[in-house]
């Protein structure tokens, strides 16, 4: 599942996301639930009982646990807002529990002079908490707001290498991860 972490007007994070999408497409190793959280739109947390027990009271809380449930691998296209993270991205999170546990995750942030790294940082407490696996390459992109040209991001050598290796390890992981789930 490849997760569109910001919802604000102007984002370049769908530009960026779409690319992902695009180079996990070329491996043939993943069938990608592309997850914009724009269109998703989940209200600010509005569940009653704790995730941990899934007794959800929403059709949206219930039509996204199925979807995260379904998933074998994350890769989250996340923004840094002041020195954190996207407070859709957590919030989206923090709709569910059990159906993130020991899977894979990854992150291609993006921001300005910290590439979004501090954004990406500040959610690994949760993630953690959550159960999700990290994988070790991350994609950051310095300014890549610069790298959108007409709507579409341009990535450099560099950052199309590190996606991959991105990539492959979360193929890798989400494979050796699934028979601990069962």
């Amino acid at each position: 599942m490849i997760i569109v972490g910001s919802v604000r007007p102007g984002r370049v994070g769908l530009p960026i996301a779409e690319w992902v999408r695009g180079e996990a497409e070329k491996t043939g190793n993943f069938d990608i639930d592309f997850v914009d959280l724009l269109e998703l739109g989940l209200p600010f947390m509005d569940e009653p009982l704790h995730p941990r027990l899934q007794q959800y009271t929403h059709d949206h809380t219930i039509a996204w646990s199925k979807r995260v449930a379904a998933a074998d691998a994350f890769l989250f296209v996340t923004p840094e807002y002041n020195y954190s993270y996207s407070p859709a991205l957590k919030n989206a999170l923090d709709f569910l529990n059990q159906e993130w546990w020991m899977k894979p995750v990854g992150f291609v942030s993006y921001g300005g002079v910290s590439s979004g790294t501090r954004g990406a940082a500040a959610l690994l407490p949760s993630i953690v908490g959550l159960g999700l696996v990290r994988v070790g390459p991350n994609v950051e992109l310095t300014f890549g707001g610069k790298q959108v040209v007409n709507g579409v991001f341009e990535p450099q050598e560099k950052e199309l290498t590190i996606l991959g290796h991105e990539l492959a390890e979360l193929a890798r992981l989400a494979t050796g991860l699934k028979p601990l789930r069962e």
